[in-house]
């Protein structure tokens, strides 16, 4: 299996989980809050499905009618920067949950055969950077389990996390110096270690053995954290360091401004 078959089929794990805990909820249900401040658990699917629809369409850039539908996706985006994709939510939010998760089912399907169908050596543009199909699919699994963890806590629910999250462990990593340079601050010079338990009990680890700024524990409290579904004070993580330190304080694996995390609740993991 070739790493970008291997991420897509964790991609449909997530994606199969999330939709089984949503598809049987009555309406009303679907219009509960979410730890998202003004999102429902509708708007949380409706953004997952919209962003996978977007991302099919810059995975097709390559072709010319392709360019032309990203390229006005792009004009749309600079009218209202930090808008548009919240409305676009909120838009596909208002449709009927049945027909919302056909919409979602379409966009999954659509999304892996155009990330399959990428040139090889390709890259798609996006928002942030340019991505591989593979990165695109890692990053598209990230947004998926973080979602799914705002749905969760609206029902009330604890599901077990798996070692599938190793991809969004990998993505908070990666963006080290993209959450500093965020917040208008200048990356740390040297490389940080971070060594990771995870839900497996295996450790996963990234970096130099002898760095001086460090990072340990929970991978499920890293991920949690580095896509802002946690504070700071509620993970069980150890820094090492000053730099390893505000890197924790200001994690952020996804791309955009600087998101406000959430709130601290007392309770430490």
């Amino acid at each position: 299996m070739s790493v970008l078959e291997g991420v897509l089929a964790d991609l449909t794990a997530e994606g199969d989980r999330l939709r089984a805990v949503v598809a049987e909820r009555d309406a009303a249900t679907w219009s509960t809050d979410t730890p998202a401040a003004g999102w429902t658990i509708a708007t949380q699917i409706a953004h997952l499905a919209w962003t996978d629809e977007v991302a099919v369409l810059a995975a097709g850039a390559h072709t010319p009618d392709g360019k032309e539908a990203w390229d006005r996706v792009v004009l749309a985006a600079i009218e209202d920067p930090t808008g548009y994709v919240d409305a676009c939510a909120l838009e596909v939010a208002e449709l009927a949950p049945a027909d919302l998760l056909v919409r979602w089912d379409i966009a999954r399907g659509a999304l892996a055969d155009a990330l399959r169908a990428v040139p090889e050596g390709q890259r798609m543009p996006w928002f942030g950077p340019p991505m591989s199909p593979t990165s695109m699919a890692t990053a598209r699994f990230m947004e998926t389990w973080a979602h799914a963890l705002d749905v969760d806590a609206a029902l009330g629910l604890t599901v077990e996390p798996t070692d599938r999250i190793r991809h969004v462990a990998h993505i908070g990593v990666r963006t080290r110096d993209f959450a500093f340079g965020n917040h208008g601050l200048t990356p740390p010079a040297e490389a940080f270690r971070i060594e990771l338990v995870a839900p497996s009990g295996e450790v996963w680890a990234w970096g130099p053995d002898d760095a001086a700024q460090r990072v340990s524990g929970s991978a499920y409290d890293f991920c949690s954290l580095v896509t802002q579904r946690v504070h700071r004070d509620d993970t069980a993580l150890v820094a090492v360091g000053e730099d390893a330190e505000q890197w924790l304080r200001i994690a952020q694996a996804f791309a955009g401004p600087a998101g406000g995390g959430r709130e601290a609740t007392g309770a430490s993991s």
